[in-house]
């Protein structure tokens, strides 16, 4: 490539981020550290039931990612495939916390690789061991039960974790209470 073009190099981080965990954050500021832009990319996916909002976990992603000057934030719907090539990107990034991992992250990167007739690789990075046991559904079920999850999320994010969970008037809400501080 000539010297005088320079190249912006792009990644795409998609996942649901229901509720955006340590483990994210970190791979989130890795991958920022590698790339000139980072899109992490929250899935739309009506076929699930999140316990938030597509737009509380853009503004959540927003917010504990405001210091990483390089990262987009943004939600998607459909396949990432389509994301990918709309904006031009040609890297996913996804994060391995353990092998049972990989045998599924295997099959989504080669099936985007199929479906973007080969124009989307995926790298991996493998968590950090202090948050590889960790999973949004992990927090979820911690929080129901009013257990502490500080360990797992930013103050912030355990706080309307928590609120959620109260709002509809699950688990043990005098637990989240005393947990959350409130």
């Amino acid at each position: 490539m000539p010297e005088s073009v320079s190249r912006v190099r792009a990644a795409i981080y998609p996942g649901s981020f229901d509720p955006v965990t340590y483990g994210h954050i970190d791979v989130i500021r890795r991958a920022a550290e590698m790339f000139d832009i980072l899109h992490v990319a929250v899935l739309d996916n009506a076929a699930k039931t999140p316990l938030f909002s597509v737009e509380e976990r853009v503004r959540m992603l927003r917010n504990v990612t405001r210091d990483i000057p390089n990262v987009v934030v943004e939600s998607y719907q459909g396949l990432l495939v389509d994301y990918a090539k709309k904006n031009d990107i040609h890297i996913s990034v996804r994060g391995l916390r353990a092998v049972t991992d990989f045998e599924y992250e295997l099959q989504i990167a080669q099936t985007n690789k199929k479906l973007s007739d080969g124009s989307l690789d995926t790298i991996f990075l493998t968590t950090s061991l202090e948050y590889a046991y960790l999973s949004s559904s992990s927090v979820k079920e911690i929080a129901y039960f009013g257990g502490d999850i500080s360990p797992c999320v930013p103050a912030e994010v355990a706080e309307q974790v928590y609120r959620k969970y109260q709002e509809r008037g699950a688990g043990s809400a005098d637990a989240a209470k005393n947990a959350a501080g409130v």
